[in-house]
């Protein structure tokens, strides 16, 4: 019998944050400060949340890469009896 595996639905999508835009314009820049600042703000907080989540997902994978590469060793087992 044969079994196929469509992966683990558990992993994660790490979705890196939009970089602040900070108009080339000086003018612009002061007359937007405040918002300009808000967005600075919340890069360098989901920044963190993605690097957590990088972080995350590289140790499932590496679990899962160990779980598979002892799956295919009993499969070999298997196979050569």
């Amino acid at each position: 019998m044969l079994l196929l595996s469509t992966g683990n639905a558990s992993s994660e999508t790490c979705l890196a944050p939009i970089r602040p835009y900070v108009p080339a314009d000086a003018r612009a820049a002061r007359d937007y400060a405040d918002l300009i600042r808000r967005d600075f703000e919340l890069y360098i907080r989901d920044i963190q949340s993605y690097f957590r989540c990088l972080e995350a997902e590289r140790a499932r994978a590496f679990e899962e890469a160990r779980e598979v590469s002892e799956e295919y060793g009993r499969f070999l087992m298997v196979i050569d009896r």
